[in-house]
């Protein structure tokens, strides 16, 4: 009999392992003037408005298995909005192969559960006032206690924001106890994070990992690889401008993406 060398783990009581995924995700659009800009941040204020974040965070939950306990949420003038959720842990085991290195669902199929902690989300709608380029930042932390790692939740989320850049970080802390009284720092595999994506999403994205195995910590980061300039016009489209604006445009574009991918200016 060949003996499993990744058995599952048999606990002493709770799980007590906290698992963090946090990520932020920016989409770069391009608006020519000054009441293109505006309208793209009412637009992107109203897309992203706390009710849509909720029904997000929502799905959430769901994913990863959870009751909603308490939910906080505010739309700020003159714009953002933040959600935060307390979650509790559900009755119902989980099912399926939670432990395996693999991509979680995506928005149309939406199955869960969860144990105890919370789930936030914050969103920064800006715009340059000078050269018309505009970003939208989301912030996203699910952090949960027990079995379940957050990381199932992650091809929900980016399939729900426009992503250009994200930056993802992933931590197992503390410890748990199996029955024989053994400690366990980490109860799945995990090699990447890559490996928790859909392979559109692979292919779509430039992806550097620095990754703390000894420590259970887990950074990657994502850069769409190729964009379609029609896409990036907010309120104008490419027949209003001639080849050496749209070029120019389309370089201040990539300039922006590559600038806070590398986190430094170019």
């Amino acid at each position: 009999m060949v003996k499993d060398p990744n058995p599952k783990i048999t606990v002493h009581g709770f799980n007590n392992l906290t698992k963090s995924l946090s990520f932020n995700i920016f989409d770069i659009a391009y608006a020519k003037t000054e009441q293109h800009r505006k309208e793209y941040i009412e637009y992107i204020d109203e897309l992203y408005n706390a009710e849509r974040l909720t029904e997000i965070l929502t799905n959430v939950t769901r994913i990863i298995g959870a009751n909603i306990l308490n939910i906080a949420r505010q739309d700020y003038d003159p714009q953002g909005a933040s959600v935060t959720m307390l979650i509790a842990e559900h009755e119902t085991p989980p099912t399926g192969d939670w432990d395996e290195e693999a991509p979680g669902p995506l928005p149309d199929s939406v199955v869960a559960h969860l144990n105890k902690s919370h789930v936030t989300v914050h969103t920064y709608p800006e715009s340059h006032p000078d050269n018309g380029i505009s970003t939208f930042r989301v912030d996203v932390d699910v952090s949960t206690c027990g079995v379940i790692s957050p990381l199932r939740a992650l091809n929900y989320l980016i399939h729900s924001f426009d992503s250009d850049i994200v930056t993802i970080d992933y931590r197992v802390r503390g410890m748990t106890r199996d029955v024989d009284g053994t400690k366990h720092y980490i109860d799945h595999d995990i090699t990447s994070i890559q490996n928790f994506l859909t392979e559109d999403t692979q292919n779509a994205y430039q992806m550097i990992d620095v990754n703390v195995y000894q420590e259970n910590i887990f950074h990657t980061k994502m850069l769409l690889k190729e964009f379609e300039i029609d896409n990036y016009l907010f309120g104008a489209g490419s027949d209003e401008f001639d080849n050496a604006e749209l070029a120019n445009i389309k370089e201040r574009l990539r300039t922006e993406m590559l600038e806070i991918f590398y986190s430094r200016n170019m």
